[in-house]
């Protein structure tokens, strides 16, 4: 990639991201309310997200082959415990991710 490419490629995603960052604020100015589908949408979507992702990391789980699912569900259940007692996100992935990486190349190798 020469230098020009280098530069045009970073101008375009700088545009890009400038883009998908300002267009809310040009969409919906202070002064406007804000349509109800969107706030409903807001007020949605992060759950929605959540629960994709959580699909996404599960579906792989094979619960009729040895292991059976036990460190995942273990790390699930770890996840849950830690983050209604400290309500800290990072500390509650940090022990599930832990947890699940211990039993996988210890435990269940």
């Amino acid at each position: 990639m020469t230098n020009l490419e280098m530069l045009m490629s970073i101008g375009l995603m700088m545009f890009a991201t400038m883009l998908t960052r300002f267009t809310p604020f040009v969409i919906f100015p202070d002064h406007k309310p804000v349509p109800k589908l969107i706030t409903n949408l807001a007020d949605k979507l992060p759950y929605a997200c959540l629960g994709m992702l959580l699909m996404y990391a599960l579906k792989d789980t094979k619960l009729t082959v040895y292991p059976y699912g036990i460190a995942e569900l273990s790390s699930l259940i770890l996840i849950t415990m830690v983050h209604f007692y400290k309500r800290n996100v990072l500390l509650s992935i940090g022990c599930g991710v832990g947890l699940y990486l211990y039993l996988i190349n210890v435990i269940f190798l």
